[in-house]
């Protein structure tokens, strides 16, 4: 796929990747208003539920991954862990190699959390994707492909 730089982007590529950013801020405001409302039943903050939701990729993290790839210091990762923790929705376990090294993984309940709300966000896109016409369908694959080839952050 060919590269194009932000500043060597011409006024159709400017204004495709506006109707992108339209869509994008439109179709995560609509999944995070929905979230909002089951993630507060179980008292669970956006932060908490996407680090749930790193952690169910994952076996475990260690607490410099959480802290990594939250963008976070060490101390706040520890402090969205003890939270989890006491929901019952992590655990931690010390290294069979350096029982100094904490790890943290899922568990059942973070995992039927995170598998609840994936499901909540699939419903939501395919009611969005059901009402687009074949331009807006177009914008979409064309977004789905350009983000296949972003780097990692985290």
């Amino acid at each position: 796929m060919k590269q194009i730089h932000p500043m060597n982007a011409g006024p159709a590529v400017q204004a495709e990747a506006e109707r992108l950013a339209d869509f994008v801020l439109f179709t995560q405001r609509s999944c995070i208003l929905n979230l909002s409302g089951e993630l507060s039943k179980g008292n669970v903050s956006f932060p908490q539920f996407f680090l749930l939701a790193y952690l169910s990729s994952e076996e475990y993290l260690t607490m410099s991954d959480i802290a990594k790839k939250m963008g976070h210091s060490t101390a706040a990762a520890t402090g969205l862990v003890d939270r989890l923790e006491k929901l019952g929705y992590v655990e931690r376990i010390h290294a069979a190699e350096d029982r100094r090294k904490i790890m943290v993984r899922i568990m059942q309940k973070g995992v039927e959390l995170v598998s609840r709300m994936r499901k909540e966000i699939s419903s939501d896109l395919a009611n969005m994707l059901s009402h687009m016409d074949q331009e807006e369908a177009d914008t979409v694959d064309a977004t789905r492909r350009a983000m296949e080839y972003l780097p990692a952050r985290a």
